[in-house]
């Protein structure tokens, strides 16, 4: 499940206009937007401090809030960006909603590269 949940995310975030793979931290990570103008929008969690698979992302304010308080089994506050309102997305609680994660994917993306919400290439 893990192998295909991660090439899955991968296509997600791929599929996006100027994404760039890279690792970093020892993981995945999306970057958007062109040379030094390249911002993280997903950086994949594979057990990073717990024995969750997931993905952390920016998202508009206020959400990350309304999420973790609506589905604690399925977002959390991630270290490090929690703060900046970044929201953990686990991809280890069947069934993962694909459409959701794209949706949250692209916002995340329009949120690094200025562009408006929810607009997927």
């Amino acid at each position: 499940m893990e192998r295909t949940a991660v090439e899955r995310l991968r296509a997600v975030c791929l599929a996006l206009p100027e994404v760039d793979e890279r690792v970093s931290h020892g993981e995945p990570t999306w970057f958007a937007g062109a040379g030094r103008r390249a911002r993280v929008f997903v950086m994949l969690a594979d057990h990073h401090h717990d024995d969750r698979l997931a993905f952390w992302c920016p998202a508009a304010a206020g959400a990350q809030e309304f999420l973790v308080a609506e589905e604690p089994e399925l977002f959390f506050r991630p270290p490090y960006v929690g703060h900046r309102g970044w929201i953990g997305v686990r991809l280890d609680v069947p069934p993962v909603d694909w459409e959701r994660v794209e949706d949250l994917v692209a916002d995340a993306h329009a949120l690094v590269t200025g562009g408006g919400a929810g607009q997927r290439a």
